[in-house]
């Protein structure tokens, strides 16, 4: 599933392409969102953001088009308007007198008035988005102190998107490898300088990787491995799907293993527990 980074690069994407045009057809799949269709054409795109995982196309006339990607979904902009070729299926169209916005496989869909969008049971129950630029150290601290979650395991809490929004697989098992912290611990388990740590890599690793398109391998060594011939994928990640390979930091394997419901990679000696 798409991660924050990515959701929010696609909304920068779509905000760049139809912000301040003129809806000149808007097309559902699903049936029952179809009526939408002419009240949403001749509205002007005001804004496209991300919230999470969840994408907010904003119309002049009030309505906010609500989508989620999941697991498949994937947003594609085309410049002349046309279709673009793919097998995926279809589920919403927003055209213009010049670019294109398609929305391929996500199902998760609505058309929403502003009291709807504050309503909205998904919105409503995200945790500050780690993407947001008034998100601060202060408000990560905040929420990495609150007593109700000190119990839980530290690889399946970051992934909660009430808790923070934004991390998902990858950015969780980054992030904590970055800190060396296990992936079971939790919140009780760290000092004050763990927390710390915590705080500044919830912010600055899911940042740089909107920045980079994916990247959260320190950048001096992402672009030295593609010198000596990495692809983007070999070199984007510290631990995330590199099951087997030396840990950058000190050449132990790195290892794959489910944690509290979750599947994540780490490094055993520098992530030991009690570290």
């Amino acid at each position: 599933m798409p991660e924050g980074p990515e959701i929010h690069r696609a909304a920068a994407s779509l905000h760049a392409a139809l912000a301040g045009r003129i809806a000149t057809r808007v097309a559902f799949a699903h049936a029952h969102l179809q009526a939408w269709s002419t009240r949403l054409a001749g509205a002007r795109v005001e804004s496209v953001t991300a919230r999470g995982k969840a994408m907010l196309t904003r119309f002049d006339n009030g309505l906010t088009i609500y989508s989620h990607n999941q697991l498949y979904g994937r947003w594609e902009v085309s410049e002349n308007g046309e279709r673009p070729d793919s097998r995926r299926s279809l589920r919403l169209a927003i055209h213009t007198d010049g670019p294109a916005a398609f929305l391929f496989s996500a199902s998760d869909i609505a058309v929403l008035d502003a009291r709807e969008l504050s309503q909205h049971p998904y919105l409503a129950r995200l945790g500050p988005d780690l993407l947001d630029a008034r998100v601060d150290e202060a408000t990560v601290l905040a929420r990495l102190r609150e007593p109700r979650h000190a119990r839980r395991g530290l690889v399946a809490l970051l992934q909660d998107q009430r808790f923070l929004a934004g991390i998902g697989n990858y950015l969780a098992a980054e992030i904590l490898h970055h800190c060396r912290i296990h992936p079971a611990a939790r919140l009780r388990d760290l000092d004050e300088a763990a927390i710390q740590r915590l705080a500044d890599a919830c912010l600055a690793l899911p940042r740089q990787s909107f920045a980079t398109g994916g990247i959260t391998n320190t950048l001096s060594r992402a672009a030295a491995l593609q010198h000596r011939g990495a692809d983007f994928e070999q070199a984007r990640f510290l631990v995330y799907r590199r099951a087997g390979l030396p840990c950058y930091r000190c050449g132990t394997a790195i290892e794959k293993t489910r944690f509290v419901g979750k599947t994540t990679y780490w490094c055993p000696a520098c992530q030991a527990a009690g570290d």
